[in-house]
């Protein structure tokens, strides 16, 4: 099809090879045939001259995938050929991949070439690979800092030796798209014998436009793009396989070219790969992510509740994410509060939200995200009090380990405030000693538990306690990121029963 973009994958050979993100044998195994799934046309498999574990790697994928084309790469030299052809000769579909750099300053620094000798050993040597696999592709490294005339003339020569595919990297990141473009509708425009091969483009990104570059390419008619599942790739890594993916398919109507690429296998093999390598991408990735369909701000969160369009181009089920995440913090607004305590079967009132929503900006303040498990402690904590309640309004503790543990609490009731200090035998103790003094109701403590309700080091401390006054036991429960806080609300909530109750008996008694 002309249209149809042939997505050459690389994780496995530029990707793998990059610091951090070796893989055993088994593991590339394991990657390929996820590869396989994701819909790649050509997988490179490796460099089998590199080293035996990948000679075996390129060999054990030939032999087990049978769905995609399976490419080793080679230089420009006998041996190299030879031994990716080895590995190679039981695939399906092989593909010798073999590569010559081409800009003058690869040739005079790295190679010690002429031109001429260069252009000379790029047709002996496709020449050979084409003796032995019908399907070879010659890559001219550095093209993008190479001569125009020379670059033009050795893929014109290659072509006729036998190249089934040209490629044209952007080695080093160097090349902007606009100039991309043209390189490539200029190679189309003049080389004579363009329309026998299939070119092709492999860039990198240095500059952060790999994909741009990319896109580029295709649109003035490269038709196979090298790239890598998450981007990685030697240096700042390769065009990501999923941003070019997506990008055709979600600006279809605009770039008129379609794909092999399986979109629901984005996800997994993105994950895969991470859990494979112990190398995981960033939060604000594009498409993969964690926070690609992930929602704070308020007016965002209403608008995707409102309508998922308003906020996002695809959909998180399109890449094979189960579902969009509203993220409650501090930028979150009422609405994504009110959907997420629906969702939790809870059906507040505007009165009841308003007020649950003040502790939740309260709590957001002090955490990066708020889970199900400190909403409903919330919520628990915004109920409202009996009459008779004690609200705290503020603690502060002094304590260490060569100091007196001394608290100062205030608390207010009717309107009235009161403040008051003690010490204890711990900064918990002075605390509900110094709530005793305001109240007046020394009680005795009984029970204590602290637990934390939900993960992290800002998790929320939820504290669970009896006090015993009068010989009736009552029970208190708090929650805080900060414990001393969450002790002091929960002795001050069983406090009040105690408030209320003895009141409530002496009303009677009158």
């Amino acid at each position: 099809m002309k249209n149809r973009v042939v997505f050459f994958d690389t994780t496995l050979r530029d990707g793998e090879q990059a610091p951090g993100f070796s893989m055993t044998v088994d593991q590339k195994i394991a990657m390929a045939k996820q590869l396989e799934r994701l819909g790649a046309d050509v997988l490179e498999a490796g460099f089998p001259i590199a080293s035996e574990g990948d000679f075996e790697s390129v060999r054990r994928i030939s032999q087990e995938l049978r769905g995609c084309a399976i490419a080793g790469l080679a230089r420009t030299k006998k041996e190299d050929i030879d031994r990716a052809w080895e590995a190679l000769k039981h695939a399906k579909r092989p593909r010798i991949h073999t590569f010559l750099a081409t800009s003058d300053i690869h040739l005079k620094h790295k190679l010690k070439k002429s031109r001429e000798e260069a252009l000379e050993t790029a047709v002996q040597w496709v020449r050979y690979a084409k003796s032995l696999t019908e399907d070879v592709q010659f890559s001219a490294e550095d093209a993008t800092r190479s001569d125009f005339v020379f670059l033009a003339q050795i893929v014109e020569a290659v072509i006729d030796a036998g190249a089934t595919v040209v490629n044209i990297p952007d080695t080093v990141g160097y090349a902007v798209p606009d100039e991309f473009g043209q390189l490539i509708r200029t190679l189309r425009e003049t080389v004579p014998n363009i329309t026998k091969a299939v070119l092709a483009v492999h860039c990198h990104n240095d500059l952060g436009l790999a994909v741009a570059n990319s896109i580029a390419a295709l649109q003035n008619g490269a038709r196979q793009v090298e790239c890598t599942v998450n981007g990685i790739g030697e240096r700042a890594g390769n065009a990501s396989l999923e941003e070019i993916a997506m990008i055709l398919h979600t600006r279809h109507e605009r770039l008129k070219l379609t794909s092999g690429i399986a979109h629901a296998e984005i996800y997994r093999s993105s994950q895969l790969l991470s859990n494979l390598t112990g190398v995981y991408v960033q939060r604000n990735k594009a498409i993969v992510g964690s926070n690609a369909f992930a929602h704070e701000a308020g007016i965002h969160q209403d608008g995707v509740l409102k309508n998922p369009l308003t906020y996002e181009i695809m959909t998180p089920v399109s890449v094979g994410i189960p579902e969009s995440v509203l993220v409650l913090g501090k930028h979150s607004g009422r609405h994504a509060l009110s959907k997420r305590f629906s969702e939790m079967g809870c059906r507040l009132s505007r009165e009841e939200l308003d007020r649950v929503y003040t502790a939740f900006t309260r709590l957001a303040d002090k955490k990066k995200e708020v889970y199900d498990a400190d909403l409903m402690m919330l919520l628990q904590q915004e109920t409202p009090e009996t009459s008779a309640a004690y609200v705290l309004e503020g603690v502060q503790v002094l304590s260490g380990t060569q100091l007196i543990p001394t608290a100062t609490v205030r608390l207010r009731r009717s309107g009235e405030t009161e403040e008051n200090s003690s010490t204890g035998d711990g900064p918990v103790d002075a605390v509900c000693r110094a709530i005793d003094r305001i109240t007046g109701f020394p009680a005795r403590m009984t029970e204590y538990t602290l637990n934390a309700v939900t993960k992290g080091k800002d998790a929320m401390g939820e504290v669970l306690l009896q006090i015993e006054y009068r010989k009736r036991i009552y029970t208190g429960r708090a929650a805080s990121t900060d414990v001393i806080e969450a002790s002091a609300r929960a002795y001050l909530h069983a406090v009040n029963q105690a408030v209320f109750h003895h009141e409530r008996s002496a009303t009677e008694k009158r």
